[in-house]
C-alpha cells in the first residue's frame, strides 16, 4: 500500500503535476509530507503542455485513473480547453500492449491456436483502452469481426488501487462530515464491483446481448452480434461494425448526418434504457459511440464496449421519473417531498426550506439552450444544498450520474442549442402514463398472475399448519399464523368496503328511480280534501311497490 502511494507521488513529480495540484489546493503545498515526497522524486523540466502531462499521468497510474480522465474529458464546461482536448485521447488512444502478448492471451483463453479460430488476424490493434485493446480479424468463412482482449496482469493493479482508495476513504471518514454523508466506502464498493465485472468479457458479451434484445425493433440504436464460439473470460469476438466515431464532427457533417436529430435521438435512447428497461449502457463516452454512415441504417447510433452497465429497480425508476417530471414542471415542492419520502434527507428538515433551496439552484437553467447553461455551477450549488440539508448519496445511482455527465457532454458536442428539458419531458410523461395508468395496472396483474398458480394451492396447507400450531398451544404466533391473521384482517376490511359500496350504489339507484319515475310531485299535492289526504298517505306504499 505504501509503495503504491509512493509510486503515485513519484508519477505526479515525474510529470510535474505538483504545480497543478498546488494551484488547485494551495494548502497542499504547505504540507510537510507532500513536500518531502516530492523531494524524493525526480523533478523533470516542464517541456510538455499541462494537458499532455496530466494525460500521461493518468495513463501511467492505471485503469482507474484512466477512467477518471475519460469522465473529465466530457466536462468541457469544467475544464480548460487544452486539458479537455488532451484527456479526450484517453477514450481510444491509450498506449497499446505488445501484439504477441495479445495473441498469447487469446490462445490461452480459447484453448486453441489462433489460426484455428481466425482465418486472418491483424496484429496491429485498431484501438486501445484502459484495460483492453481491439484487433480486427476474419473468421473462417469470411465474416469480418472485431476481437477484444484484456491486458495481462490487470487484476493485481486494480486490487492494489482499490485497497489504497479504501484506506484513504477510511481516513477521510474520520476527518470529514462530507465524506460520511457521501458514503465513500459504499461508492468504492460499487466501483469495485463494476471494475471486476469489466474484467470478465463473458459478462460483457451477455450485457451486449441483453441490450441488443431490448433494442431489436428500434430505429435508433445498433449493437454488434456476439460470436460465442470465439469468446472467453479474457477474449471477446463480435461482429465488426462500420461507422464514424461520434466525436468526429467534421466527418459526420461530410457524410450528411443530421446532428440535431442525432442529439435528440441520443437523449431518447438514454431515457429509454433507464426508464423503460432499467438496464443501461453506463460507459457512453465518445470513444464507445459510433454513427452508421452508410446503408439502410445510416444515421443510427452504434454502441460498443458493454463492460459497464447499470440497472435500476422499479422503485428507483419511479422515484427518478417523478423527480425528472417535477423538475421539468418546476414543481420544487414535489422534489423536496420525494427526497423526504425516499429517506434521502433527515425527517427533521422542513419541506419548505428544501423547496426554496432547490428552486434557487434550478430555476436559472430553464428556458435556456444547453450552450448557455453552466452545469458546473449548477452542480456546485446543488452540492452545497445537499451538504446543508444532509442529503445522502445513493451508491446504486452513481453509474446513472456518471452516464448523465456523458450524455451532457455528447449533447454539447453535437448540438449546443439542444434543449434537454423539451426533448425529455414528452418521453417521461408518456412513460408515467404507461406506469400509472391502465396499461401499467394490467402489466402488473399479468406479472403477478404468473405466481398465483404456485401460491394459491398452498393456502390450504398453510392454513392446516397454522391450525395445528394453534391446537398445540403455541404461545408465540409463527410467521404463517401472522400472515393468515393479516390476510383475514385484509379480507374483513375488503368485505366492509364492498358492503359500503353496494349500499351506496343502492341508495343512489333508489334516488335516481324516484326522480325519473315521477311518482313524487310535490307541486300537485293539495291539502284541501280528506280523499286527497288519504291519497297522500297511500303514496309511500305505491313508491315502495314500484321500487320493488
Amino acid at each position: 500500500m505504501k509503495f503504491r502511494l509512493l509510486a503515485i507521488l513519484r508519477c505526479i513529480a515525474r510529470h510535474r503535476l505538483d504545480s497543478l495540484l498546488v494551484d488547485a489546493f494551495p494548502s497542499l503545498g504547505r504540507r510537510f509530507w507532500f513536500r518531502a515526497a516530492l523531494a524524493l522524486a525526480p523533478q523533470a523540466p516542464l517541456k510538455e503542455a499541462r494537458g499532455e502531462r496530466l494525460r500521461k499521468t493518468f495513463e501511467s497510474l492505471g485503469p482507474i485513473f484512466v477512467k477518471f480522465g475519460q469522465l473529465l474529458s466530457t466536462r468541457r464546461d469544467l475544464l480548460p480547453e487544452d486539458i479537455a482536448d488532451a484527456l479526450a485521447k484517453l477514450q481510444d488512444s491509450v498506449a497499446a500492449f505488445d501484439s504477441d502478448l495479445a495473441i498469447a492471451e487469446i490462445e490461452r483463453g480459447l484453448g486453441r491456436p489462433i489460426q484455428e479460430v481466425y482465418e486472418q488476424f491483424d496484429a496491429t490493434p485498431i484501438a486501445s483502452a484502459s484495460i483492453s485493446q481491439v484487433h480486427f480479424a476474419r473468421l473462417h468463412g469470411g465474416r469480418e469481426v472485431a476481437v477484444k482482449v484484456l491486458r495481462p496482469g490487470m487484476l493485481a493493479i486494480i486490487d492494489a488501487d482499490l485497497a489504497l482508495m479504501r484506506q484513504l476513504a477510511s481516513i477521510l471518514l474520520k476527518l470529514s462530515e462530507d465524506a460520511r454523508r457521501l458514503r465513500l466506502l459504499d461508492v468504492i464498493d460499487e466501483f469495485d464491483m463494476i471494475l471486476h465485472d469489466e474484467l470478465d468479457l463473458l459478462r460483457e458479451a451477455a450485457n451486449a446481448n441483453q441490450l441488443r434484445r431490448n433494442f431489436a425493433d428500434s430505429a435508433l440504436l445498433l449493437m454488434p452480434e456476439m460470436i460465442w464460439s470465439a469468446t472467453a473470460t479474457n477474449v471477446l469476438t463480435m461482429q465488426r461494425m462500420q461507422g464514424i466515431p461520434i466525436s468526429h464532427i467534421d466527418a459526420l457533417l461530410k457524410a450528411g448526418i443530421d446532428l440535431k436529430r442525432l442529439s435528440r435521438d441520443g437523449v431518447e435512447i438514454f431515457f429509454t434504457q433507464v426508464f423503460r428497461d432499467g438496464f443501461f449502457h453506463a460507459d457512453m463516452h465518445p470513444g464507445n459511440i459510433f454513427v452508421a454512415d452508410r446503408g439502410p441504417h445510416k444515421g443510427r447510433y452504434i454502441a460498443l464496449d458493454f463492460g459497464i452497465v447499470g440497472s435500476l429497480s422499479e422503485e428507483d425508476k419511479n422515484y427518478l421519473a417523478q423527480n425528472f417530471l417535477a423538475f421539468f414542471r418546476r414543481d420544487y415542492r414535489r422534489v423536496a417531498q420525494l427526497h423526504l419520502q425516499a429517506g434521502w434527507v433527515p425527517q427533521k428538515v422542513r419541506v419548505e426550506a428544501l423547496e426554496a433551496a432547490v428552486r434557487s439552484c434550478c430555476e436559472p437553467v430553464f428556458d435556456k439552450p444547453l450552450k448557455e447553461i453552466l452545469l458546473g455551477q449548477v452542480l456546485m450549488r446543488l452540492f452545497q444544498v445537499s451538504r446543508r440539508f444532509g442529503v445522502q448519496v445513493q451508491p446504486q445511482l452513481v453509474l446513472l450520474q456518471k452516464t448523465l455527465l456523458n450524455i451532457e457532454g455528447l449533447g454539447r458536442q453535437l448540438d449546443p442549442d439542444l434543449d434537454l428539458w423539451v426533448t425529455a419531458k414528452p418521453f417521461l410523461e408518456r412513460w408515467m402514463r404507461e406506469q400509472l395508468g391502465w396499461q401499467g395496472l394490467l402489466r402488473r396483474f399479468r406479472q403477478e398472475a404468473e405466481l398465483w398458480s404456485q401460491s394459491l394451492p398452498e393456502i390450504p396447507r398453510l392454513a392446516h399448519e397454522a391450525l395445528a400450531l394453534a391446537a398445540a398451544g403455541s404461545r408465540t404466533p409463527s410467521g404463517i399464523e401472522k400472515a393468515l391473521i393479516e390476510l383475514n384482517a385484509q379480507l374483513r376490511q375488503t368485505r366492509r368496503w364492498l358492503l359500503a359500496c353496494v349500499l351506496l350504489i343502492a341508495i343512489l339507484l333508489a334516488g335516481a328511480g324516484l326522480l325519473l319515475s315521477g311518482v313524487i310531485d310535490l307541486d300537485s299535492i293539495e291539502d284541501t280534501t280528506e280523499s286527497q289526504t288519504l291519497t297522500r298517505t297511500q303514496q309511500p306504499s305505491t313508491v315502495w311497490r314500484r321500487l320493488c
